[in-house]
């Protein structure tokens, strides 16, 4: 299982998302450079496991890396792209988890119901 958690902090839950992978692996994203180095640096085992890694980047600007397969499952708590806060990045952002999503993947925004891959919009 692919997992992608977007807008990562300082990566609580990826660690624990990777710690409880037995194959797979789980990449969390954020726009926060501060974030990211403060994920990484909390993160050396897991990171040393292959079972989770991290990016700097925002979910509206987010591409697979060439060869990079898609993730089978996306989670989000408070990211602004996603809960309200900014509609106008929502739909660049559920267009682009369309696209790095597998067809059959689940998404997870906050406490909402959670959606099919096959219900987000195209990336225009």
């Amino acid at each position: 299982m692919r997992v992608l958690e977007i807008g990562c902090g300082p990566g609580v839950a990826a660690r624990l998302v990777s710690q409880k992978l037995k194959t797979g692996m789980i990449l969390a994203i954020d726009r926060s450079e501060k974030a990211i180095a403060a994920a990484i640096a909390g993160s050396e085992e897991e990171i040393a496991t292959g079972r989770l890694a991290f990016r700097c980047v925002a979910m509206e600007d987010f591409v697979l890396e060439r060869g990079e397969p898609q993730f089978d499952l996306a989670f989000a708590m408070r990211v602004g792209a996603l809960d309200g806060r900014h509609p106008e990045l929502e739909a660049q952002a559920l267009g682009r988890l369309r696209a790095v999503l597998t067809p059959g993947a689940v998404l997870v925004i906050d406490d909402a119901t959670p959606l099919s891959a096959a219900d987000l919009p195209d990336f225009p």
